[in-house]
């Protein structure tokens, strides 16, 4: 879903014509492991824009339910299964999508816990039949590819058994920490925060991407503001962000 790219004086030229306008408030549907990155970006924006931006979050099943609702929205960030289904699909505008930014899968343990080894897939397949319990979310993208690893590893019954299921991103972080389940597997950058450890990324070999793709909504009327959103994060202000939260841009 690799796309298009503008110049940097076009986006500022953009950027400045929104904020001339009459200022819109735009509905964004967003992937959950990216709240951290739109915490910094939203003020940026708003303060670059005069727009102003009401962030939907959610899982990819609550990122098509949402976008198949019939309630408005005027541009998603969204991991690329949302884009996917065919339903939720049709309700972005037509046409490429441009892909803003990705991360890996890893594995933390609650902060002072004994760090497993999983610096190879045999170490990886040993260290999660070992652990007693495990928290993601497996109705999400992260946990539709973690599910996939399980798969070419071969256990996936047994992990099946273990898995601690949870709503949010957030919820993965907090039982772990509170010693509620051993280990948290989900997108890295969720998982480097206070109260957990990072135990590393999944082995090379079995590493997948998660990549989360923009696009205006199909009914936005705010169309002009809408573009200067995705136009902004492509800017190197948000590129900075992004990394600054352990994501990759594009």
């Amino acid at each position: 879903m690799r796309t298009f790219s503008f110049a940097a004086g076009g986006i500022l030229a953009v950027m400045m014509l929104s904020s001339a306008a009459t200022a819109a408030e735009l509905r964004v549907l967003a992937g959950g492991a990216m709240t951290a990155v739109w915490a910094s970006l939203k003020p940026k924006f708003e303060q670059t824009s005069g727009h102003k931006l009401d962030v939907f979050f959610g899982t990819t099943p609550n990122l098509i339910k949402e976008a198949t609702s019939g309630k408005p929205f005027d541009v998603g960030v969204v991991p690329v299964e949302v884009m996917g289904d065919a339903g939720a699909r049709s309700h972005f505008a037509a046409g490429p999508t441009l892909d803003i930014a990705r991360v890996g899968l890893g594995v933390a343990v609650r902060a002072g816990a004994p760090k497993p080894n999983i610096s190879t897939p045999d170490a990886l397949k040993a260290a999660l039949l070992k652990a007693e319990s495990v928290a993601s979310i497996p109705e999400s993208a992260t946990g539709y590819s973690i599910a996939k690893v399980f798969e070419r590893l071969g256990i996936t019954e047994q992990m099946n058994a273990k898995m601690r299921a949870q709503p949010t991103p957030a919820q993965v972080v907090a039982v772990v920490a509170k010693g509620e389940a051993e280990l948290a597997l989900f997108l890295m950058n969720v998982l480097t925060v206070p109260g957990l450890d990072v135990v590393g990324p999944f082995p090379a070999h079995l590493q997948q991407d998660v990549v989360f793709t923009a696009a205006l909504g199909a009914g936005t009327k705010e169309a002009a503001a809408a573009k200067a959103l995705v136009d902004y994060l492509r800017t190197s202000d948000a590129i900075s962000v992004i990394k600054s939260k352990g994501m990759r841009p594009g």
